[in-house]
């Protein structure tokens, strides 16, 4: 279904290029300002024309229309099981990182990597299927190296050229992990790689409360009880999912419920259960419940992150002393307080909300959405909320930061760790930098969305050079070298102008401006990802 739709909004798509080809064409001369191959856009053909009335123009950039017409190979190739191993051929680029489901255009010069495409046309064990990775020079020694993990792309459309080379654009599908690497006999460069088994997205553990000893004397009303349920876990649309709340609900006994519900839902779930008066069993609770906060909350907090993770230490600490003590502050001496707020400050469970929410996937995507939709403006995003696994690889591949952050990004194993480094980074997301000076050059209010991509999408130029642009609406201590040139846009309607940092004269991007009246923005900055520095703040 999902295939469907994209093919339709391509068919779309293409009906209004028909459309704007039919108009009448201006055709102008222009001297080429650019310097080297990789520095330029300019390939010496294609030609300019005005758009008339059309101002959108972000369905064009998305379909990489400055590659000419294309064939559609009409092969889309199923998910590869996880742990999979296979023989494709390999594509190494420099300063690009491929996630699942992002598009990736690529002109095919090499004799070596056209032997490579027409050997994913014909293989058998993954027809249509290259691999994609990123090559990179390493801080010390700069010598080249070889990221271990990347991702497999599939050919959706090519076109072989008068030349022998292939405008090819792909799309990614699934990570693999790099065995070995060999070349063949005709020198396409392949590899042996280990498609990677992505996990399940997350939600409250089920042992919870599993060991909890029970209240006895502790009872809800049953409609409340399936308030709060309704609350806290809302609509489960999946019934054969085993692991589901729902199902592991029925295998509680009325307590267990209780309990978990009050583990999992903010402070309204307390609210809702009924406890008239204090048993022994609860002023049980009361006297024990600090010293189990003391002896093992910090512990268990710290167990829930990655094995080497230095910030877990510090992190864990810190919010279990605060916690302890807020707790210890507000209970006084003795139990006191009524029995529904002495419920609500025992620990009802191993940790308290906030770390199950830590590893929760749909907390953390809704959470994640939210920050998206407030830093970028973009449209609801429901659909993907109730899709963790692929919302973390969306943002991820939209998000504008270094391509050595993208790669930290893609290697992440776990859809909840994946989100918290997204959420992370969206909340430090506040300049962008130069990679070799640190000057700045725009704010995260200048980003701007200029294709169906996202503010962030890969493009490549007649020499075969990819780049990854983050697009902005101005930047700062940017330097123009020559005049716009307006063949081969990867922007229909507008022309590009290579700008350096005016501080290193390192190449930053480019800037592009409008060719009619017309078209809004007049004008907007393509920054390379390559060239954006990792301290974002």
């Amino acid at each position: 279904m999902e295939n469907q739709r994209w093919l339709e909004r391509e068919m779309y798509q293409m009906e209004q290029i028909r459309e704007l080809d039919a108009e009448e064409l201006q055709v102008e001369e222009v001297e080429d300002g650019s310097s080297d191959d990789d520095r330029s856009n300019s390939g010496g053909y294609g030609e300019a024309s005005t758009l008339g009335d059309f101002n959108n123009i972000s369905g064009l950039a998305s379909l990489h229309t400055y590659l000419g017409e294309v064939e559609d190979t009409r092969h889309r190739l199923a998910c590869l099981d996880g742990g999979a191993v296979l023989n494709i051929p390999l594509f190494y680029l420099e300063g690009v990182v491929l996630f699942p489901e992002s598009t990736l255009p690529l002109r095919v010069l090499q004799p070596n990597l056209v032997a490579a495409v027409e050997r994913a046309l014909s293989q058998v064990d993954a027809p249509y299927t290259i691999g994609i990775i990123r090559v990179y020079k390493d801080a010390g020694d700069r010598r080249r190296r070889v990221a271990n993990v990347g991702t497999t792309a599939e050919i959706r459309k090519y076109r072989r050229l008068d030349d022998g080379s292939l405008n090819v654009v792909t799309r990614g599908q699934q990570r693999f992990r790099l065995n070995r690497q060999w070349i063949d006999v005709e020198g396409a460069p392949c590899g042996e790689v280990q498609v990677i088994q992505e996990d399940l997205p997350l939600r409250t553990p089920r042992d919870a409360v599993g060991q909890l000893a029970p209240l006895r004397h502790l009872r809800a009303p049953p409609s409340h009880t399936s308030q709060a349920k309704h609350i806290a876990h809302g609509d489960e649309d999946d019934d054969s999912d085993a692991l589901s709340e729902e199902s592991f609900e029925r295998e509680l006994s009325l307590t267990e419920k209780i309990l978990h519900q009050s583990a999992v839902v903010p402070r309204y779930g307390c609210d809702m259960i009924d406890v008239p008066t204090a048993s022994d069993d609860e002023k049980l609770v009361c006297q024990s419940g600090f010293q189990l906060e003391k002896s093992n909350l910090v512990g268990s907090i710290c167990s829930f992150y990655p094995e080497g993770d230095k910030r877990s230490e510090n992190d864990c600490l810190e919010r279990g002393k605060k916690l302890i003590s807020g707790r210890q502050s507000r209970r006084g001496v003795g139990c006191k307080k009524d029995s529904v707020s002495r419920l609500r400050e025992v620990p009802r469970a191993f940790w308290p909300n906030w770390v199950y929410h830590m590893h929760d996937s749909y907390c953390l995507a809704q959470k994640a959405a939210d920050k998206w939709k407030q830093i970028i403006g973009s449209p609801s995003m429901d659909v993907y909320v109730m899709k963790p696994d692929c919302l973390s690889f969306y943002i991820a591949s939209k998000i504008p930061v270094s391509e050595s952050t993208r790669q930290e990004l893609l290697d992440i194993d776990g859809t909840s760790y994946r989100l918290r480094r997204v959420i992370e980074l969206l909340e430090n997301f506040d300049h962008v930098r130069c990679k070799s000076c640190q000057a700045m050059i725009g704010k995260r209010s200048d980003v701007l969305i200029m294709s169906n991509e996202g503010p962030l999408g890969a493009y490549v130029n007649p020499h075969g050079f990819v780049h990854e642009l983050m697009t902005l609406h101005k930047a700062n201590g940017l330097a123009l070298i020559g005049g716009p040139v307006k063949e081969y846009s990867w922007f229909p309607g507008y022309a590009w102008t290579i700008a350096d940092c005016a501080s290193c004269e390192s190449q930053m991007g480019w800037l592009f401006t409008a060719t009619t009246k017309k078209l809004k923005p007049r004008s907007f900055w393509g920054i390379r990802c390559a060239q954006i520095d990792d301290n974002m703040s």
